[in-house]
């Protein structure tokens, strides 16, 4: 059964992208921690991170530097934290959570609740921003 970021990538169900190539995309994260939270994605459909082959690997993490540079520019924060956690869906995935301190990116704290028109317009920010 395809992941849900394999129904994303297939446009099966929407989605707020950030950044995509042929073999990488990036979008808001639904349940974000801050405002700008995204998800780096291979379109290649692996569970767990460090399964994927080298060049994936690097491309998925030369991929997120990119998101997460064009991100910083367009939501105001002290960094662009990095995580991978690699439960809660069983395609890798990469977060990028725009922070200002380290509690940020504490999983365990409530989720932010945008509105479509919010992420919408947050991701069009972004993309913007993003250089590929």
């Amino acid at each position: 059964m395809a992941s849900i970021f394999t129904k994303i990538i297939n446009r099966e169900i929407p989605a707020h992208i950030v950044a995509e190539t042929d073999e990488f995309i990036a979008f808001l994260d639904i349940n974000p921690l801050s405002e700008g939270h995204c998800l780096a994605v291979p379109k290649q459909e692996v569970d767990y991170i460090y399964d994927l082959d080298d060049e994936t690997l690097i491309g998925l993490h030369l991929f997120a530097k990119k998101v997460a540079l064009g991100l910083k520019k367009a939501v105001p924060c002290e960094r662009i934290g990095v995580t991978v956690i690699g439960l809660e869906v069983p395609h890798a995935h990469v977060h990028l959570i725009p922070i200002k301190v380290m509690d940020d990116m504490n999983f365990a704290r409530p989720k932010l609740c945008l509105s479509q028109e919010e992420l919408s317009t947050l991701a069009s920010k972004i993309k913007q921003e993003v250089e590929l």
